[in-house]
């Protein structure tokens, strides 16, 4: 079974509390005790971020570990096969993605996510698996970026949160640009299992992803065909 959950915004990188998506991602292993990777390049390998993860998801029972780009890395293939579930954390998407890509962590990426590691991760640790994404990378503006393509779709993560989201994508969508975007509020995340997406999971009040398309000229946000609602 494949795999995707897909964080809007929320989570340990900005605080350790409750820890309810973290128990969710580690919940859908088979494994009792988890091995769990962290992948911070968004943030250039941001010490405390790095080190939350590990408050985090040690505190759940999880064999933890984490990849550097930034310093000498490790045999990433090697290890990535050893993982059952992959976090990926927020920040800049465009150079995240680029880094992995001179590595070939993309297709090592791929490969796992065929074999049934668990995909997971916030913000551009969301929008990497879509077709794609959102993004703010560029600090004077939003975009639509390419992404991986695991899965079909533009996905638009921090929803309900940062002020510039809807603006662009009614934008984009009364521009034509695009035909519908696939919208995840913080603290929610879209549980995407054998490519589709399947649940909305509310770790906030009243959190929700939405399906966001142009009907007869009017912006439509509609929950996505065929997914549950889940409320943590």
């Amino acid at each position: 079974m494949k795999q995707i959950i897909a964080i809007g915004g929320g989570g340990f990188g900005r605080e350790i509390k409750e820890l309810k998506i973290e128990k969710y991602i580690v919940d859908q292993s088979s494994n009792k005790n988890p091995s769990v990777c962290f992948i911070p390049t968004a943030t250039g390998d941001d010490s405390q971020y790095v080190e939350n993860f590990y408050k985090a998801f040690d505190s759940l029972g999880c064999k933890t570990s984490h990849i550097d780009f930034f310093k000498r890395t490790i045999d990433i293939e090697k290890h990535i096969d050893e993982q059952d579930i992959i976090f990926v954390g927020g920040g800049n998407t465009k150079s995240m993605l680029a880094v992995w890509r001179e590595w070939k962590l993309d297709k090592i990426l791929h490969k796992a996510y065929i074999k049934g590691t668990i995909m997971s991760g916030v913000s551009a640790g969301a929008i990497c698996w879509f077709e794609k994404g959102i993004t703010d990378s560029w600090k004077d503006h939003q975009a639509v970026l390419p992404c991986l393509g695991f899965v079909k779709g533009i996905c638009c993560p921090h929803y309900d949160e940062e002020p510039e989201r809807i603006p662009f994508v009614n934008q984009i969508l009364n521009d034509d640009l695009i035909s519908e975007c696939i919208a995840v509020e913080g603290f929610c995340a879209l549980h995407l299992i054998n490519d589709l997406p399947k649940y909305s999971v509310s770790f906030g009040d009243n959190k929700n992803c939405f399906l966001v398309n142009k009907k007869d000229s009017i912006i439509c946000n509609n929950q996505i065909e065929n997914t549950e609602l889940i409320q943590l």
